[in-house]
């Protein structure tokens, strides 16, 4: 009479004994060490670029530090959108990263209304890994051979110079713009499609100044086509410590191109940690140090909390500058 009760009750038993089994599973995977499997690097641009290049030096170097492998994934497209959407729609583990400049966190969304993602919603800072610090470069022809002598000269000559840059809303642009308004002067723009349009046209006297990264006119240089009379860092710069920094002219100047390491939000704050550690413990090895230097960007490195700060800073700079260079959303 009581068989039925007791088929029932060893039925419970046995699913209470399998439950009881899964547990040590589960709780083990949910401490499993990071990292446990490869990780990915997100970079918005093509290969060859200032991101692009910061990502693949690391990836090198974390790899060994981490023990997994660190790999680059490519995504450009639509000013960043669809790496950010990459990262979105990739779980909030700590195995998808994104490495790009500061652009996509400080212009985009100034610059452009119906923007696909929010930085401070999806994204969560990790590291600023790196700056690469642009030049104000001019023609060989141009009577200046100083930071103030070029500066006297675009005061006595208002609306006589032209600057080119990398385009409308570009770093370049802005960082000539920032000057512009700080200083009073009168120099007119001509927008290129990146430094490799707007370095030729300043050879060829089309414009008589520019800013771009050390690379693009170190060789400008040593032919005697170019002289380098300034840099945008808020600091003088380890790539060459005897150029003035505009910032001790115009204090508080500074609108070198930053690259860091962001991921999705949500990702647990312990992994968001370790990988800021890695990276700045990595940025630091004379190894990167020489491949940066090379590609003219310095190593950073730091905290979540520092590169939060940095990206907040460098928002409300550009934000000013795209406000006297009169550029609006779209």
């Amino acid at each position: 009479m009581n068989r039925p009760h007791t088929c029932l009750a060893r039925r419970k038993l046995c699913l209470g004994l399998m439950a009881a089994a899964l547990v040590p599973a589960v709780s083990s995977a949910s401490t499993e060490p990071w990292p446990a499997k490869p990780i990915r690097f997100i970079v918005p641009y093509a290969p060859g670029g200032l991101p692009d290049t910061v990502a693949r030096v690391l990836s090198q170097q974390l790899t060994q530090r981490l023990g997994k492998p660190v790999v680059v994934d490519n995504r450009p497209g639509a000013n960043g959108v669809v790496a950010a959407q990459a990262l979105k729609s990739s779980p909030a583990d700590g195995y998808t990263f994104l490495v790009t400049d500061g652009s996509m966190m400080s212009i985009n969304p100034a610059i452009y209304k119906n923007l696909a993602y929010e930085p401070k919603r999806d994204f969560v800072p990790v590291s600023l890994a790196a700056r690469s610090p642009l030049f104000l470069a001019v023609n060989a022809r141009v009577p200046a051979d100083s930071l103030a002598s070029f500066l006297a000269l675009a005061k006595s000559k208002p609306g006589m110079l032209n600057y080119g840059s990398s385009g409308i809303g570009s770093s370049h642009q802005l960082s000539m713009e920032a000057l512009k308004a700080a200083l009073k002067l009168d120099i007119k723009h001509i927008p290129f499609r990146g430094s490799g349009q707007s370095v030729p046209a300043l050879i060829g006297d089309q414009v008589q100044v520019v800013f771009a990264a050390l690379p693009s006119l170190s060789g400008f240089v040593k032919s005697g086509q170019v002289k380098i009379l300034g840099t945008n860092s808020l600091h003088r710069s380890s790539l060459a410590p005897q150029i003035p920094a505009i910032s001790e002219v115009v204090p508080g100047y500074d609108y070198a191109v930053t690259v860091g390491v962001l991921a999705a939000t949500g990702t647990p704050d312990a992994v968001v940690k370790k990988m800021a550690d890695a990276v700045a413990e990595a940025v630091k090895m004379p190894e990167v140090i020489s491949q940066f230097h090379v590609a003219g960007i310095e190593p950073v490195g730091g905290s979540s909390g520092e590169y939060a700060k940095a990206i907040s800073n460098e928002a409300a700079r550009y934000a000013e500058a795209l406000k006297v260079a009169n550029v609006t959303a779209e």
